[in-house]
């Protein structure tokens, strides 16, 4: 369905131009982080078998079974069931390695993701020794297990470093139109919504690059004239415009600073 887009009291709201989308973590990770966790669950395992006196469920089979069903299911669903609602999504080896588990939303998980992750593990993570769950994380592309499917998360990476996007240009066929276009004043959300459906447009369905663009282009002709030629993509304008109004502010800026160099003795 295509996201409708509202422009009011300074406030654009497009969910196709500004969706959050985090990066999903590949297959080596959380491989890793699995691994991780199984040595800590491996460890935790061999403290109790130290600490807790054995000679008592030694002396008394049926003990000595429910102790070793109650330490199967803490080891099993219990512990990860724990730490990933505690913590919303996180594991000790996805805490190491800046990994989360997050809804398809790419909101935090709640006690019901965490619950059906849990049971969906006991079979394909511990009964079935990973491979169910490594044979399904290659056939999908953000690497999810089964218990993701059913309970509809991802595990994303958490850390990810920013990186900057290259700025819109004029389009050569737009220069000379846009060099002598008066631009209004461009409400900050819509600029930010204009630059973000501008750099990601290709990456969009085309049912919502349509019906976004549009959206964006007849809020940003508002603010602009004369029109620009029949001729001319949309995109190419928006671009155009943000370019031509980035160069304006960058010499608005250069002309401040020389007259404050004038007026203003150095320092």
């Amino acid at each position: 369905m295509a996201t409708r887009g509202i422009f009011e009291a300074e406030r654009f709201v497009t969910g196709e131009a500004v969706e959050v989308e985090l990066p999903p973590a590949g297959l080596p990770l959380r491989v890793a982080s699995g691994l991780l966790d199984l040595l800590v669950i491996a460890l935790l395992v061999l403290a109790v078998v130290f600490l807790v006196p054995l000679d008592i469920f030694l002396a008394d089979a049926a003990l000595g079974q429910a102790f070793l069903i109650v330490v199967m299911v803490l080891v099993m669903a219990g512990i990860p069931l724990a730490l990933e609602t505690l913590t919303r999504g996180r594991t000790v080896g996805k805490l190491v390695l800046g990994l989360r588990t997050v809804r398809d939303d790419t909101g935090p998980i709640g006690l019901r993701h965490a619950t059906i992750r849990a049971l969906v593990g006991t079979v394909e993570l511990w009964l079935t020794l990973g491979s169910l769950a490594l044979i399904v994380a290659m056939t999908n592309e953000k690497a999810r297990r089964l218990g993701d499917l059913l309970a509809g998360t991802y595990v994303v990476r958490d850390r990810v470093r920013l990186q900057m996007t290259e700025p819109p240009q004029v389009s050569p066929r737009l220069a000379d139109w846009v060099v002598g276009a008066d631009i209004g004043v461009l409400p900050d959300a819509l600029v930010v919504a204009t630059r973000q459906f501008v750099g990601r447009a290709a990456s969009l369905s085309p049912q919502a690059r349509a019906q976004t663009g549009s959206e964006l282009y007849a809020a940003l002709l508002e603010r602009v004239a004369p029109a620009p030629p029949p001729s001319a993509h949309p995109e190419e304008v928006m671009a155009s415009v943000l370019a031509e109004r980035r160069r304006r502010d960058e010499e608005r800026l250069a002309r401040a600073d020389a007259l404050r160099d004038r007026v203003l003795p150095p320092a």
